[in-house]
């Protein structure tokens, strides 16, 4: 009977092992090309992304450089109109230039010409000669005595080099200053939102490409691995890929085909490709690991029920009953120890053991986790059991002793509370993503029901770790950690209308002194060091009464807060510059310096004042010091 029992056994889970078999394979094919497509659209939603955001960092970049380069124009109107008896020859524009670190600066006068410039052959050019330099002309026909005009980046009409100016309306007599840069960051920061540039730092899997094309040239303008590649494939071809939305198969070299998804952004087709190959092999490595799994649990099984079916149930049924009541209420520490006779006592040793291989799954689960190779960790609560079921994986994700993971596990109240407590530190802004500590971060799924919950976990860890760090490279400065100067005049701002009545905001405006000769003399690589040092001193303020950012190559800006009135401001100022003068920098093996910074300050106690107003206040300071003498701050006074 019990051959007959086994042979029956083996017959019906074989057939069902070949029926999930095939149910597994079609399934796991689905899933693998909907894994693909996913994963394609993911990337492809990445590089839209990192294009949206590389086109933001453009724009903020160049509304932050004209708000700059207004203010050196300003800055250079101003110096000009208190200098109205100085002949300005070429050395002495140059001079001014230099000292308000601009490339070019140009006097127009009323006729139209330029009549001091710091560039020798481009006085006496007639702005209405071209249309580059006739813009600027409407500046002398405006009644407006604040009229500027900034120019974006292109050739100029002297020499065709690309340039940008910006020219303001001069107040003590009709003409206009105009001042020129190269635009040598915009230009950087364009060359990078490119899709060659986005594919070439872009992450791919063995056999993956990643390439774009123009839907109104049909040409391929990006690829993962190279431009310069033979795209005569079908799956290169902008109609065979309009159809690929939903993921498609397409013929690629050699014969072989390429699954493909595009998606369409903008006049641009964005396209992955994968050898369907590399597909096929997935399929089958993942049926030959299922038929694996389910021949050890046909064995598995086998065996359990033919060591079941040699044991003999007499008497003592209500007994066993008994104790498989206090089993079914989470008790699974209870022993089935019923005496009395040898077939009786076989069957009680087949219950425990058949109980502790119950308890006992969670590790088997456990095992095909950990072969799977993914970080995850799945647990069982139900109120009415006392134990609670957890895979092994749960402890580490978790960041639990295994003093706590075993007083955990044997009482399900207790893990209710825990796992409660963990869910009262949600990551704002984030779904499912909870905080273990400052270091460890994961994502739990709950799937509640009305006696208990089932829950997943894994590991969010790196994926918190590196949104961070893109928000920390999205507001500080690469070189000196300081903030970045859009992001300082936001919390400026907040800083400023939260402060409370009674209390004193200063902000501070700087200019490295000869931070272009230093350059010069001993090299960007000495400059860098050269500025991370005077960052280094403005990091070593108190964070409690500081905000400190880099404005743009040598000139950075501070915000004085949380003091009590203008002497407070005075005393944090000359504590600055006490730490300037302690910080020497060597800047080669023979030479060293302190730092010469020259500063400009406005504070006030009204909180409706604008930071704009502040700063534009400062910087009146801080060129007051440039024009008369360096390293040294003041104070703005208004005349």
């Amino acid at each position: 009977m019990q051959k007959t029992f086994i042979k029956y056994t083996f017959f019906i889970m074989t057939a069902a092992i070949l029926l999930i078999l095939s149910i597994n394979f079609v399934f796991t094919f689905h899933s693998l090309k909907a894994q693909q497509f996913t994963t394609f659209q993911t990337k492809i939603e990445q590089v839209i992304h990192t294009l949206e955001n590389n086109q933001t960092e453009v724009e903020l970049l160049k509304e932050s450089l004209d708000e700059d380069y207004l203010t050196r124009a300003k800055a250079a109107a101003y110096v000009l109109d208190r200098q109205k008896e100085v002949s300005m020859d070429v050395s002495e524009m140059q001079y001014l230039a230099n000292l308000l670190n601009v490339d070019e600066l140009h006097v127009i006068d009323e006729n139209g010409f330029i009549v001091f410039a710091s560039v020798p052959k481009y006085v006496g050019i007639d702005m209405d000669a071209h249309e580059q330099t006739r813009a600027f002309l409407a500046l002398l026909e405006s009644e407006d005595e604040d009229a500027y005009l900034i120019q974006d980046a292109q050739p100029n009409a002297a020499e065709g080099k690309v340039m940008q100016y910006v020219g303001v309306a001069r107040k003590s007599q009709k003409g206009v200053v105009q001042v020129g840069f190269e635009p040598k960051r915009q230009l950087e920061a364009q060359s990078r939102n490119t899709y060659e540039y986005i594919f070439s730092k872009f992450p791919t899997d063995v056999g993956e490409e990643l390439f774009a094309v123009d839907c109104t040239t049909k040409e391929i303008i990006g690829h993962s691995g190279d431009i310069n590649q033979d795209f005569t494939a079908d799956y290169y071809q902008l109609s065979q890929l309009e159809d690929c939305a939903e993921g498609s198969y397409k013929k690629g070299k050699n014969g072989k085909f390429m699954y493909v998804v595009s998606r369409r952004y903008e006049d641009v087709l964005i396209c992955a490709a994968l050898p369907s190959d590399i597909i096929f092999s997935k399929l089958i490595t993942n049926a030959m690991n299922a038929l694996l799994y389910l021949l050890f649990i046909e064995a598995a099984v086998i065996a359990l029920l033919n060591y079941l079916v040699k044991q003999k149930v007499i008497n003592g049924i209500h007994g066993i009953i008994d104790k498989l009541s206090l089993i079914t209420d989470g008790n699974f520490d209870t022993k089935v120890e019923v005496g009395g006779n040898r077939e009786f006592e076989e069957l009680s040793s087949g219950i425990n053991i058949m109980v502790k291989s119950i308890v006992n799954i969670t590790d088997r689960i456990s095992s095909i986790i950990e072969m799977s190779g993914i970080s995850l960790a799945a647990f069982e609560y139900q109120k009415e059991i006392k134990h609670v079921f957890v895979t092994t994986g749960l402890m580490e994700l978790l960041g639990i002793s295994n003093e706590m993971a075993v007083q955990l596990y044997s009482n399900s109240s207790l893990f209710d509370v825990y796992i409660r407590k963990i869910m009262e530190n949600a990551v704002e802004g984030e779904k499912d993503i909870y905080q273990i500590n400052d270091s460890k971060y994961i994502r739990m799924h709950m799937s509640v029901f009305s006696d208990g919950y089932l829950g997943v976990i894994t590991d969010a860890t790196k994926d918190m770790m590196e949104k961070k760090q893109m928000q920390y490279e999205n507001t500080h400065d690469y070189l000196t950690g300081l903030y970045k100067y859009p992001y300082f005049k936001q919390l400026a701002a907040e800083t400023l209308k939260e402060t409370s009545s009674g209390q004193v905001c200063a902000v501070v405006m700087l200019d490295l002194d000869y931070f272009k000769s230093i350059n010069d003399t001993f090299g960007h690589d000495a400059g860098d060091k050269y500025l991370q040092s005077f960052s280094s001193v403005m990091k070593s303020m108190p964070q409690s009464h500081f905000l400190t950012a880099r404005r743009s190559g040598d000139e950075f800006c501070m915000m004085i807060f949380n003091c009590r009135n203008r002497e407070e401001v005075v005393r944090f100022m000359d504590e600055f510059y006490d730490a300037l003068k302690k910080n020497r920098i060597e800047l080669s093996e023979t030479e060293s310096r302190t730092i010469s910074a020259s500063g400009g300050f406005a504070w006030t106690e009204n909180t409706d004042i604008s930071v704009y107003e502040l700063m534009n206040q400062a910087d009146e300071a801080l060129y007051e010091v440039k024009r008369s003498t360096k390293g040294i701050y003041a104070e703005y006074a208004a005349e």
